[in-house]
């Protein structure tokens, strides 16, 4: 900027400041003037544009010790008077402006180069300690900064599995429509309705490609049925086992038989529950959930048939339907 630009303009007056301002009232002063006609407010408005380029002009001489002290002696001797360089100016011979003015502060024939201009300025047309009044201090108008690079889009896809793959773990084998086969490991416990991911099989990205999610559904299995992390199972003891008491066998899950005892006079339905048997995972271990179901013969030789009913002759005063009637009442 030329130095008679400066004698033409009030740059006191454009910030809203005293001419003995101080270096804080400068700065409060625009501070407020940057927020209210930046670009990034004011999008489409050359007259805002222009007024925030004027006000960054004057805050640029202004918040210079150096550049305020020659703007205030080029207007005390200047007066605002525009004075031409090279023409027949005032005070005799061909001296202009600039010749006077260079050579008294030190910047030789044209004068010294202010701080003005894009010089100290980042790229949001803001001084860079005012590089937070946007949010942030980057490249662009309010000190935008471009997101950075992010990775590409999940894909999503599904399979099904045994039950004892849930259980143990497996590996299943998905193909691309390309032809691509991609290996999934599907760890051991995984709950029907979770999902595995598989890094780096997603779509493309800037920052590298997504990841592949595979929703897993688990076939039924005609025997044990998954409670959590419990395995429930039904299992047929006798009418003698039950009113008397036994120790049965039943499966697990690892193919092994455990050894359950059936208290003497478990009725049909009652659960009883083997610790650490069920489904094993990193958390702790499930447990095995044995519902006792009371066999009822089909057909009877005609032994078994007058044993039974020397029983029933023999309680033949227990009546297990005596209090249905107290129950039902309304």
């Amino acid at each position: 900027m030329a130095s008679q630009d400066w004698a033409e303009k009030d740059f006191y007056k454009i910030l809203g400041v005293a001419k003995d301002a101080s270096d804080a009232d400068i700065k409060k002063a625009y501070r407020k003037l940057a927020r209210k006609y930046h670009p990034d407010t004011n999008s489409g408005d050359p007259t805002a544009e222009k007024t925030f380029k004027d006000v960054s002009e004057a805050y640029s001489v202004l918040s210079s010790k150096e550049d305020r002290e020659q703007y205030d002696a080029i207007r005390a001797m200047g007066g605002g008077a525009r004075f031409s360089a090279g023409g027949a100016g005032q005070g005799g011979g061909n001296a202009g402006f600039e010749d006077v003015f260079g050579d008294l502060f030190g910047g030789g024939r044209g004068g010294r180069a202010p701080r003005g201009g894009s010089q100290g300025f980042n790229g949001s047309g803001l001084p860079p300690e005012f590089a937070d009044l946007f949010g942030g201090g980057g490249g662009g108008f309010g000190g935008y900064q471009p997101p950075p690079p992010s990775k590409g889009a999940d894909r999503t896809a599904s399979t099904s599995i045994s039950f004892g793959g849930s259980i143990n773990g497996t590996k299943i084998a998905l193909r691309e429509p390309n032809g691509e086969v991609i290996d999934v490991r599907i760890p051991a416990g995984i709950k029907d309705g979770q999902k595995v991911r598989v890094k780096g099989k997603g779509q493309p990205g800037a920052a590298g490609p997504g990841d592949l999610m595979v929703s897993v559904n688990v076939k039924p299995h005609d025997f044990f049925v998954r409670d959590g992390n419990n395995i429930r199972i039904h299992v047929p003891v006798t009418f003698p086992e039950a009113a008397l008491g036994a120790d049965i066998s039943v499966p697990t899950l690892t193919g092994d038989t455990v050894r359950v005892r059936v208290p003497a006079g478990t009725p049909s339905g009652r659960t009883l529950r083997v610790k650490g048997a069920g489904v094993k995972t990193s958390k702790g271990d499930g447990d095995l959930l044995v519902t006792i179901d009371v066999a009822v013969p089909q057909k009877l030789n005609k032994e078994a048939e007058e044993a039974v009913r020397a029983y029933a002759a023999a309680t033949a005063d227990g009546d297990p339907r005596a209090a249905l009637k107290d129950k039902a009442r309304l």
